[in-house]
């Protein structure tokens, strides 16, 4: 997945744990990676009649609920429109409306169903991609191997999706959100700190993931309703949730709707808690938080 991992975990050390780690997820990158021809989401994008084991259904099914409650916002779908952007295994210096309308009809949630263990595609050209909920997916996995494996106190981290369970010795796990950076290879610096226990976290933004285009960055964030990778003045979401991929799906979700329509959904939705980091008009960081978010340790 181009990321890193980290677990941490309380109890006797197990020496096969990491082989077993290793092995969940390169198996999982064998599924799920666009970046490797040979995986199953590649062989399904460039034929139809593959046949589907259950992670991958579970996966595609958790990501058409978040998709349906978020009026579209998430949308595994816009595999066109990530290739175009140059987000995928492919680079673009410019990109035209009349290049997004070309493609924006292989791009839609409504245009892919499933039967039985087959996808079945409206468009030959519709292609899949779960990154945008990928990491947290994984990331509950391990949560499960390690619960399988009889642990009760840890925390699992893939490129900043986390999962923390238990406590660590007497405390609860901590964790950080990130300050966001003016360039993608900033120092990584976090203000804002609080506890977790048996819940889920998941940060988008925009601030490391971005191509610049004649000078105007556009962040990896696509919108699928318009095509348009995302030029607003919100630069992370964090969301709490009792699951990882949820996390990551809504994380992303909101980044696309924005702050006002993201605090409107999460009135309705208090399973979930949510930390936006945005610019105001004078460019300056502003923060805004659902009352359920846990609080800010102070040190």
């Amino acid at each position: 997945m181009g990321t890193y991992y980290n677990i941490v975990y309380v109890g006797k050390e197990d020496s096969l744990l990491t082989k077993a780690v290793d092995s969940l997820l390169i198996n999982f990158s064998k599924q799920f990676s666009i970046f490797d021809s040979t995986s199953t989401i590649s062989m399904i994008n460039r034929e139809n009649n593959i046949l589907l084991d259950d992670e991958i259904i579970d996966l595609f099914l958790l990501s058409k609920n978040v998709s349906e409650k978020t009026d579209g916002a998430f949308d595994i779908t816009v595999g066109p429109l990530v290739e175009l952007w140059g987000f995928g295994n492919n680079r673009e210096n410019k990109i035209t409306q009349n290049e997004i309308d070309s493609v924006k009809q292989w791009v839609g949630f409504d245009k892919i169903s499933l039967s039985g263990n087959k996808l079945i595609k409206k468009y030959d050209n519709m292609t899949l991609n779960f990154n945008a909920i990928a990491k947290g997916y994984a990331t509950d996995l391990l949560t499960n191997l390690l619960e399988l494996r009889g642990y009760k106190n840890f925390i699992v981290e893939i490129g900043g999706e986390v999962v923390a369970k238990g406590k660590k010795i007497k405390d609860n796990w901590r964790v950080g959100i990130q300050v966001p950076t003016k360039k993608r290879d900033d120092a990584i610096e976090s203000f804002y700190t609080f506890e977790l226990e048996n819940l889920a976290v998941a940060t988008s933004g925009n601030y490391r993931n971005y191509q610049e285009i004649n000078g105007t960055r556009y962040s990896h964030i696509i919108n699928p309703a318009t095509g348009w990778a995302e030029k607003s003045n919100l630069l992370s979401v964090t969301v709490v949730a009792n699951h990882c991929a949820l996390a990551d799906a809504y994380a992303t979700a909101f980044m696309v709707m924005g702050v006002e329509k993201s605090l409107l959904f999460l009135e309705n939705h208090p399973e979930l808690a949510a930390f936006f980091i945005f610019t105001d008009k004078n460019g300056d960081f502003k923060t805004i938080q659902t009352d359920n978010f846990p609080s800010c340790i102070k040190n």
